[in-house]
């Protein structure tokens, strides 16, 4: 009996310590997981931080690509290429779980490339931007100097029409004596209408060294007294001041700058002169040489 009470006593002491061990245990396997569960939950934390930051770092990536300009379309190209890139990266990162190291090491490594990528177009965006100042710089100066050597030429031409108008009125012929008479049938001065049968008109060209030479045309415009014009054909016509107008009588006389005398007739037709004032016009070279008038009785 009491060899029985000896082993139940035994048998109740090591289940005791079986369960203190099993208690022991369970308390160990409380402790380590309570412990994992809360370093997970760090880790998770951390990773959703990161995730977060990298997505913070592409989306400020993205405003640097926004913020690059250029006037080359080439780089521009480019550079929409990469923004869609980023873009598209950055919608990735935002479906990845925050437990996905991994891949979130993979997207941390992208972003080193792109950033280098970005700096590189900066670069070359800055040295056209430098290259474009120093051009406007060089087309300004251009423009100025352009400018400058246009003025000067305007400058020229006014000079050069200045001393074409003056080498104009210097080579313009001058005529000094201007007369008019009536001739009879005869050739004999008369001053009564009834027996003139031509009039006479003469004039000294003095002498002019800057005036073309050659055969000249002289023409002779005459008007009565009641301002009709004299004249026999209405083809007589010769050019003054772009306009083709009529003349009375012409000659031609060849000049060679020296001082000339010259007359020129109009046959009078019967009955076509009047008593009065009568005014004479004569031209040479496109120009009015001499104005005057004279009297029929």
């Amino acid at each position: 009996m009491q060899t029985e009470n000896n082993n139940n006593h035994s048998n109740q002491k090591t289940f005791y310590i079986i369960f203190g061990i099993l208690g022991a245990l369970l308390i160990l396997l409380a402790v380590l997981y309570f412990s994992q569960s809360k370093e997970m939950k760090e880790v998770v934390e951390e990773m959703t931080k990161e995730k977060q930051i990298l997505t913070e770092e592409y989306q400020e990536l993205a405003l640097g690509y926004d913020s690059l300009e250029s006037t080359n379309d080439t780089i521009n190209l480019m550079l929409q290429k990469e923004r869609q890139k980023v873009e598209h990266l950055i919608e990735e990162i935002k479906t990845i779980k925050a437990t996905n190291a991994s891949r979130i090491r993979e997207f941390r490594n992208e972003l080193t490339t792109l950033r280098g990528v970005l700096k590189s177009y900066v670069v070359q965006i800055d040295s056209l931007n430098r290259l474009n100042e120093e051009l406007k710089k060089e087309n300004k100066e251009y423009q100025q100097r352009y400018s400058r050597i246009k003025d000067s030429y305007k400058e020229l031409e006014n000079v050069k029409t200045e001393l074409e108008n003056k080498v104009e009125i210097a080579s313009r012929l001058e005529t000094v004596n201007l007369r008019a008479t009536g001739l009879n049938t005869r050739g004999q001065k008369t001053q009564r209408v009834n027996r003139t049968d031509k009039i006479e008109v003469c004039f000294t060209i003095k002498k002019n060294v800057t005036a073309p030479v050659g055969i000249k045309p002289f023409y002779l415009r005459l008007e009565r007294p009641d301002g009709q014009l004299l004249l026999h054909s209405r083809d007589d016509l010769f050019t003054f001041e772009g306009e083709d107008i009529h003349f009375s009588a012409m000659r031609n006389v060849e000049y060679g700058g020296e001082e000339i005398d010259i007359c020129i007739y109009y046959d009078a037709d019967m009955g076509e002169l009047i008593a009065g004032e009568y005014i004479a016009d004569i031209f040479a070279d496109g120009a009015n040489i001499g104005h005057f008038s004279f009297k029929l009785k």
